[in-house]
């Protein structure tokens, strides 16, 4: 069987444009309903407990997924596992949120009454209040009549596309009234590039005998020995002054500049080859902003400064963002 290209192409448009006028039409529709509704997730002391079936429960387990690592402890609930024994896993403290479009889906609205007897209050998103779900939930966010993109009218398309924008709309106002951080994200998300980006860069900068550090008073020839001796061989050398602070960093690039200019004297002194003070990083930046000064600088080794004062701590190279896959 095949499909006219043509005829394709046009059904797909077709089907985003439905979908974006659908949240375009929502987007006009939030009101009083939806404060109330961030409010009741914010004073939650619990859990958000997302349950919906088929499609409905599929978009209910994003929704989950994103308030939980974005600061609101959720968990998804399969509706009919609820009724066999999962329903354990509610506690009073929880709100639940109820996804059906129809607001009478069967196996929600078993639920009901079990998770009222809990005392957990739920919150619903369905086409209307006056259906079985609004009418029974503590809360309702209705979605207003919508039609699907499905050609025969059933596949759940638009419903589902606009259940999954205001459950975004939700979990980023609630974020917003939480002041989640950077920070806190970083924490829920170690394994992703985005959880890396906002490493601190004191938690994977070189220390101790991996820094290649010369004194001022050091020989260029003293100093390209201990580039080359010191564990990992960053390709720089940090020249420091006699009480210790950072005077300046030299480079492979600046070694390779003396061999081209014909200036290479092993008994020079190397402070005479410093270029002047050298662009540094705080341990408790994050590695993400240090990515950004090597590529805008277009250096290799950023030397780390303490957050409190201006000693020298480390030193990051740009192979330690290949390390750890940024």
């Amino acid at each position: 069987m095949t499909v006219d290209p043509k005829t394709a192409l046009e059904r797909g448009l077709q089907v985003l444009q439905l979908e974006a006028d659908a949240i375009r039409t929502l987007s006009g529709r939030l009101g009083d309903e939806f404060e109330d509704a961030v409010q009741r997730i914010l004073a939650c002391q619990g859990r958000v407990v997302v349950t919906g079936m088929g499609k409905a429960g599929l978009i209910g387990q994003k929704i989950s997924a994103t308030l939980a690592s974005t600061g609101t402890p959720s968990l998804s609930l399969h509706p009919a596992e609820a009724l066999h024994g999962d329903l354990g896993r509610v506690r009073p403290e929880d709100l639940v949120l109820a996804l059906s479009w129809s607001g009478q889906t069967r196996e929600i609205l078993q639920l009901l009454l079990p998770l009222k007897a809990l005392g957990s209050p739920i919150l619903a998103i369905t086409e209307s209040q006056d259906s079985a779900l609004g009418r029974d939930a503590d809360a309702v966010l209705p979605l207003g009549a919508l039609g699907e993109a499905c050609p025969l009218g059933l596949a759940p398309t638009v419903t589902t596309t606009a259940m999954l924008a205001l459950g975004d709309a939700l979990a980023m106002a609630v974020l917003e009234g939480r002041d989640f951080t950077r920070e806190e994200f970083a924490a829920f998300h170690p394994g992703g590039k985005l959880g890396r980006q906002l490493m601190r860069i004191g938690d994977i900068m070189r220390r101790d005998d991996s820094l290649p550090l010369v004194k001022a008073s050091a020989s260029l020839g003293e100093t390209i020995a201990i580039m080359t001796s010191t564990r990992g061989r960053p390709g720089c050398a940090l020249i420091l002054t006699q009480e210790g602070t950072l005077l300046g960093i030299f480079t492979d690039g600046d070694l390779r500049r003396l061999v081209l200019e014909a200036s290479l004297d092993p008994l020079s002194a190397i402070e005479s080859h410093l270029a002047g003070t050298p662009a540094c990083v705080r341990e408790s930046q994050l590695v993400g902003e240090a990515l950004h000064l090597f590529k805008e600088l277009h250096v290799d080794q950023l030397p780390v400064l303490a957050d409190d004062h201006d000693q020298l701590v480390g030193l990051l190279d740009v192979q330690d963002l290949l390390e750890i896959r940024l």
